[in-house]
Formats: structure tokens, sequence, C-alpha cells
């Protein structure tokens, strides 16, 4: 007598019961790198063996497919998990050194974003718009460098809110190709630029 093991194999594929907000999450993360690669074409069974799930499932969480492209823009372009990593920033750090790891993390921030914004060939969501008060979470963003700078105050010649600035302007820049010629600054170089500027120190006279 033959036996297998599918109708197992079968359960074993389904996906555990999740409370809907954890589903939820759970499909826009699938769905995430899948626009990166795919873009708008993605199918909704690719998203669903992402996601370990049967197709159905992602119909009883969003009404359609652009629903749920519309929720996984909206949580990419969310700043609160840089936020977050950004306030973890150690304050023991020389002012280099924070500012530095602000910039990467803003960086590779900026590159999700930009991937998403290409793959989809849309424009991103305007600064306070929807629910998320994506403009209010970006102050907290600028705020949080400007924490970080503030300790040196006395070493600058501008106000730490001007260098904050300053850095995300540049930060925004290196790392997109139609504006660096396909030549991405590194942290540390936007750090220095910003700090110390480009042009040569005069040597004093004796």
């Amino acid at each position: 007598m033959v036996t297998t093991d599918e109708p197992a194999r079968e359960v074993s594929r389904r996906a555990r019961p999740l409370p809907p907000g954890e589903r939820r999450a759970a499909l826009i993360a699938a769905t995430l790198p899948l626009i990166r690669v795919h873009g708008a074409e993605v199918s909704t069974r690719q998203i669903a063996e992402a996601a370990c799930v049967a197709e159905g499932t992602i119909f009883r969480v969003f009404p359609d497919k652009d629903s749920l492209i519309d929720a996984t823009v909206d949580a990419a372009f969310d700043p609160a998990s840089a936020l977050a990593r950004l306030r973890e920033i150690d304050p023991a750090l020389s002012l280099a050194d924070r500012l530095t790891e602000a910039v990467q993390l803003l960086q590779a921030r900026v590159a999700e974003v930009v991937s998403l914004i290409m793959a989809l060939r849309r424009r991103p969501p305007a600064p306070g718009a929807g629910p998320d008060h994506r403009g209010e979470q970006d102050d907290a963003i600028h705020h949080a460098v400007v924490t970080l700078i503030r300790p040196d105050r006395a070493q600058l010649r501008v106000p730490p809110a001007e260098v904050a600035r300053l850095l995300r302007m540049l930060t925004l820049a290196s790392v997109m190709p139609w504006l660096n010629d396909g030549k991405t600054l590194r942290a540390r170089q936007i750090v220095a630029t910003v700090l110390d500027g480009v042009r040569k120190r005069e040597t004093p006279e004796c």
C-alpha cells in the first residue's frame, strides 16, 4: 500500500491564523521586495507564495491588489523606523561618528524609497499627506538629527538646525542616480564636507 504525506505538507503550507493587523503587516512585508523586482505587474499569486498564504487570504485583508500596493508604498515611506534608529545612536560618540551613523541610516532609507518609486514609476506622496502625517514625522527626523548635533554647538559657525538641513540635502542627493552622476557619496564624505567644507585652510603666519 502506497502512503503519502501530501495532506500533511498541505497543512504545513497553510498560514497560521494571525490577528488582522499582523496579517496585514506580513502581506505588506512580502509585497515590498516583489514590487522592487516586478513593479506594479507583481501578481497576487506571487505575493501569496512569498507570504506563504492562499491567494484568497490577500482579498480578506485588502479589497484588491492596488490597495495592497498602496499600503506597501505608505509603509515604505513611513519614517517611524528610521526615526527610532536615529534616537538609538550613542550620544557618547564623537560628532563626526554620530552624524556618519545618521547619514548611513538616512541613505539606506532614501535608497529604499527611490527604488520603490522607480519600480512603480510614481511620484512620492506629498509631505503631510495621508493619515500617518508623514510631514510631521519628517520634521521629527530633522529634530532627531538636530539633537545629535546640539551637544557640539560650540564647534559650529551655524546653528545645528542648518547643519542638519545641509546633511539631509546632501544625503538625499547622494543616492539619487540622476543627481550624483552615478557616484554615491559615502556617509563619512558627506559629514566631512558639511563639518569641514572643501576649501583648504590657510596656514596661519608665525
